[in-house]
């Protein structure tokens, strides 16, 4: 199947040709008849399946035909995070560059008069974190009885981060006769509660977990005492031939700490977290995207929906608390056909959440010693399938040749960057 059996108009279909994509994803080839159809849906798939391509597209046709009134936005997208929100609105600006729509981006962080004069012009697509949205509501400034089409997208993350209230106060706030599309990773059981509150009769759309970023990564488990975790950092770094790197922490504290740390051995680091002004977010991306910082500390909820090519490495300072953020970190390299390794630090601490990655990847680590200082180390054993995982994601490690180490480490930080490919991986569009 090709984009042009989907029925979308000429305009968005040269948008995407333009980019080079050809033929959809699965969960693309089956969403967006249905929501061409104005049918509600619940889209259940991981990261890297293009899932957000699914409602931008069908949207943009179907705002095509309308105008927008003074403060009454005539489509929602709500996102957990600032950064998400602004890689949806980059897409709508590429591939409805045919169509004649205004958007506004309402996120924390950023100029609230900037946003209010978008608002008072009229926008077709208002894209918006949930505490930002309601704030511009409270204050008069954002009338919500004109909204055709609300999409919910991230919802377990919505949940991770406590929004779930917010977003029952907000679908509160909109006319019942609209299109309703949630799209989600997991179902438990608050989203479940939610798609029988809010859609009506929805087609459900479920992909299997995007399994190709894994099976080009080969990765490693470590064990270490909690204060020996920097030095054996440090190690891992000298070892690996590192081009670029995410560090992940799971606490904000942490990132800040492990940057600082290793910006003073010598490292191009920076650090990112959800506390850190919006500005400086997008300046540390950019400057990570540019390679001018070359390793980015962060905590899952700032590297949610970031896309950058060709990253070598995945370090995780901490074991994640839960499995499905260690196969969103690790996919974070592996991308687009290329190779990539990951490592994981895990204490005497760690043992619960260690077992729980083991079932859902349906295979065991076994811990490699960074004291032998060998060359790279061997690949992990595999254990037997365990039969109710749902993530396949491979263990077993690729020889690959031994590259020179880098001569030196940068330090900088700046903006400009890119990302390519099909799917959620590359433009932002395909998530």
């Amino acid at each position: 199947m090709n984009f042009e059996d989907l029925g979308l108009s000429p305009e968005t279909l040269k948008a995407v040709n333009e980019r080079g994509y050809k033929e959809p994803t699965p969960i693309q080839a089956k969403a967006i008849p249905a929501i061409q159809m104005t049918r509600d849906v619940v889209g259940l798939a991981q990261t890297g399946t293009g899932k957000t391509a699914s409602f931008t597209l069908p949207m943009i046709d179907a705002l095509s035909g309308g105008r927008a009134k003074m403060r009454m936005p005539r489509s929602l997208v709500l996102e957990p995070t600032r950064e998400l929100a602004a890689q949806v609105a980059d897409n709508f600006d590429v591939y409805g560059k045919y169509h004649n729509l205004n958007k506004a981006l309402l996120v924390g962080g950023e100029s609230m008069n900037e946003q209010m004069k978008l608002l008072e012009q009229g926008v077709d697509v208002l894209i918006a974190t949930p505490g930002r949205l309601l704030d511009l509501f409270e204050r008069g400034h954002i009338l919500l009885n004109d909204i055709k089409i609300l999409v919910i997208d991230e919802a377990d993350r919505m949940m991770d981060m406590g929004f779930i209230p917010d977003i029952e106060k907000i679908v509160s706030l909109i006319p019942p006769m609209r299109q309703t599309l949630l799209f989600s990773a997991t179902m438990p059981p608050e989203i479940k509660k939610l798609t029988e509150k809010f859609l009506s009769n929805p087609k459900e759309v479920t992909v299997a977990a995007a399994a190709s970023p894994a099976e080009t990564v080969e990765q490693f488990l470590v064990k270490v005492h909690y204060k020996e975790k920097n030095n054996s950092l440090l190690t891992m770094l000298d070892q690996e031939d590192v081009r670029n790197a995410f560090i992940f922490c799971n606490r904000k504290k942490d990132v800040d700490t492990v940057a600082k740390f290793l910006s003073s051995k010598g490292f191009a680091a920076g650090a990112m977290h959800g506390d850190m002004p919006q500005i400086k977010r997008t300046e540390t991306l950019q400057g990570f995207k540019d390679d001018k910082i070359k390793l980015l500390v962060c905590s899952d909820v700032a590297a949610r929906g970031i896309d950058v090519n060709n990253v070598s490495h995945v370090f995780n300072y901490d074991v994640p608390m839960s499995a499905d953020d260690y196969v969103h970190r690790i996919g974070r390299t592996g991308r687009a056909g290329n190779t990539g390794r990951a490592w994981m630090m895990a204490t005497d601490r760690d043992d619960k959440f260690l077992d729980a990655i083991q079932k859902l990847i349906k295979k065991d680590f076994e811990p490699f010693d960074l004291k032998g200082k060998s060359k790279k180390p061997s690949a992990p054993k595999k254990s037997s399938p365990k039969s109710d995982a749902n993530v396949d994601v491979k263990i077993e490690a690729k020889k690959t040749p031994q590259k020179s180490k880098p001569k030196q480490h940068e330090k900088s930080d700046d903006d400009s960057g890119d990302s390519s490919s099909f799917g959620d991986d590359i433009p932002a569009f395909l998530r």
